[in-house]
Order: structure tokens, then C-alpha cells, then sequence
């Protein structure tokens, strides 16, 4: 068991944390193991994340992504965050899916401004045959540029994992948000097991997994640590961890929810850290509500890596330029 007191951990444990970190085929971590870490002194908490990112990532350097909405609004679920349920009254018009050269155009933008991996979000319960058709021409052109890409288009079907993973995806996205305990106080419309479900049809494809959550939606200390143990013991782990920050839309059934505290937040993020050492931590949605030193924070519990552009699906996000001021203040580079 991990102490949560002012006492540092005893190097016996810390060995015991070690083991774990390594050992990451192998489901390790406990919920009550997580809850520990969470409880722990702010400092502790810190300075141990921080020491296991140096050992496997370089501690100044941030990975760019750029994410766009392919194919906005319309979604049939009820996802209580998402202003793109059709359900909802958001203001989010059902859209068509943009043209080739549209997303092209935003994926030359990505590389030209920094980026190295190029996300594509659609708002399906889950593509047709036709949808994949579609996303294996876009998958291929954007590959052509020499981006890494990341696709997130809801449930998959057997074989379209294959389809997608034949076109040169190397992620996939698709998280699972929060704990299974409180997941039915957010979603009605899908379960938990077919989320779980996806990802295994991502893994045997051979694509790399981009899986996180979000938090600030009401949990519990012990729904985050739930999810971070969901995350932690996949088989293995994913290779990106995106951890969102709640952004509230009118219209959604989560609007008006307490905002979750920064420092909370902070721990979440050593909390992924610290349980799942090679992944890239992502400082994904609600960045634009954080403070820079908030996001330095962060920054020192282990994230490396951001969501870059000015929008994320259709929700904002802090400006480029923003972002590299920040980064020059940290003495960060990108990779």
C-alpha cells in the first residue's frame, strides 16, 4: 500500500511502485493503490511523478497535436458533456462530413504551425461502411504529409479496425471517460463493456490506442482513481492518455456542474503518470479555462503533450501563439 502521509515513501515501496511501472502487460494497480497516490502531499505526489517522467521522457519537451471535427453534430447518444448530442439544444447544427480538401488544408495548416500527429473526430455512435470508405481516403492523404494520425469515430464493427489500420492509422481514440461505477451517471446509451470492446478490436488491428477520460463531472476522488485504474491495467496500457478538463456547454445536462479544483485536476494527472510511466499524458480539453501556471503544473506531474489550435471539435482552445509564449517562458521545446 502506498503511504499518504508527510513521510516519504519507504524505499521498499518505491521499489514495489517500480515493479508496477515496469510490469505494464500485467493489471497492477489497484483502486484503493490509486486512491493512496491521490491522497498523498501535494510535494510527494509531484516530486514522484516528476522522477518517473525523467526516467522514460524527456522532462522539457511537449508532443503537438491538432484536432479537427470531420463530421460535427447530429451524435444519437447522450453523452452528458457533449454538445454535439442531438438530443441537447447547444446550438450545434448536424453537419456533413468536410470535403478532402477541406481537412487537408487544416492538416497542412497542423504541420506547418508544429504539429506532428493530426486527430480526426467524427460525431457517430459508430461509422457505416461508407464512413470508413471516406476515412481510409483521408487517413492515406494526411499520411502522405508525414503526420502521424489519430482518428476517433465511436464503436467499431469487426474489421473496420483492419480497414482503418491497412489505410496507415497509427491511433485510434476512443476513451473511456470515467470509472465504471460512475459511468451510467453520465452516458445511458452506451456501455461501458462496448467502449472496452473498441479498444480491443483497435489492439488486435495493431493500431496504437489513445484512451483517456474526463473529470470535473461530478466524480468522486475514487470515481478518478477508478478511471485511472480502468486505464492503467488495459493490456497494456495505452500508448496516449488524454485527460480532459470538463468544458461546460449550455444545453448539456453537465452545464452548471461545480468546477472541479485546479490542484485536483494536477493530481489526476500524476496520478496517470505515475501508473502508466511511457505513456504521453495529453492535456486535452479545458485548457483554455486553465490558468499557464496551472498548465506548468501539469506540466511538471508528468503531461507531455497538448491538443494545439485555436479549436478542439467545437469547443475553443488557447491560440498558437499562446501556447508557444508559454512555451518559451517554461523553457519547453517540441518534439
Amino acid at each position: 500500500m502506498i503511504e499518504s502521509s508527510t513521510k516519504c515513501v519507504s524505499s521498499e515501496k518505491k521499489k514495489t511502485i517500480g515493479d508496477q511501472q515496469d510490469r505494464s502487460r500485467v493489471a497492477q494497480w489497484s483502486v484503493p493503490q490509486i486512491q493512496a497516490l491521490l491522497d498523498l502531499p501535494f510535494p510527494d505526489l509531484i516530486h514522484q511523478a516528476q522522477s518517473i517522467h525523467r526516467q522514460y521522457h524527456d522532462a522539457n519537451a511537449v508532443q503537438l497535436s491538432t484536432l479537427i471535427s470531420v463530421k460535427t453534430g447530429g451524435c444519437p447518444e447522450d453523452c452528458g458533456y457533449c454538445p454535439q448530442a442531438a438530443r441537447y439544444h447547444t446550438g450545434v447544427e448536424n453537419q456533413d462530413m468536410l470535403s478532402l480538401d477541406t481537412i487537408m488544408a487544416a492538416a497542412q495548416t497542423a504541420k506547418a504551425e508544429g504539429a506532428t500527429r493530426f486527430c480526426m473526430g467524427a460525431a457517430w455512435r459508430g461509422p457505416k461502411q461508407r464512413d470508413i470508405d471516406r476515412m481510409t481516403e483521408i487517413i492515406e492523404a494526411v499520411k502522405d504529409l508525414g503526420l502521424e494520425t489519430c482518428a476517433t469515430l465511436g464503436i467499431l464493427k469487426p474489421g473496420q479496425a483492419e480497414q482503418l489500420k491497412q489505410a496507415g492509422l497509427d491511433y485510434y481514440n476512443h476513451n473511456l471517460d470515467t470509472s465504471p461505477e460512475f459511468y451510467g451517471e453520465v452516458i445511458t446509451t452506451r456501455d461501458y463493456q462496448d467502449r472496452l470492446d473498441t479498444l480491443e478490436e483497435v489492439r488486435r488491428a495493431g493500431i496504437n490506442v489513445c484512451c483517456g477520460g474526463i473529470v470535473g463531472m461530478g466524480e468522486s476522488r475514487l470515481a478518478r482513481a477508478g478511471l485511472i485504474a480502468q486505464l492503467a491495467n488495459l493490456d497494456p496500457y495505452p500508448e496516449s492518455v488524454p485527460i480532459n478538463y470538463l468544458v461546460q456547454v449550455e444545453g448539456t445536462p453537465l452545464y452548471g456542474t461545480e468546477a472541479l479544483d485546479s490542484f485536483e485536476f494536477v493530481r489526476t494527472i500524476a496520478a496517470a503518470r505515475i501508473t502508466m510511466p511511457k505513456a504521453m499524458v495529453r492535456l486535452s480539453a479545458g485548457r483554455r479555462q486553465m490558468a499557464e501556471t496551472m498548465q506548468a503544473l501539469c506540466f511538471l506531474a508528468g503531461a507531455n503533450s497538448i491538443f494545439y489550435g485555436d479549436k478542439l471539435l467545437t469547443t475553443g482552445n488557447p491560440e498558437t501563439d499562446s501556447d508557444k509564449a508559454l512555451f518559451e517562458k517554461l523553457g519547453l521545446r517540441t518534439l
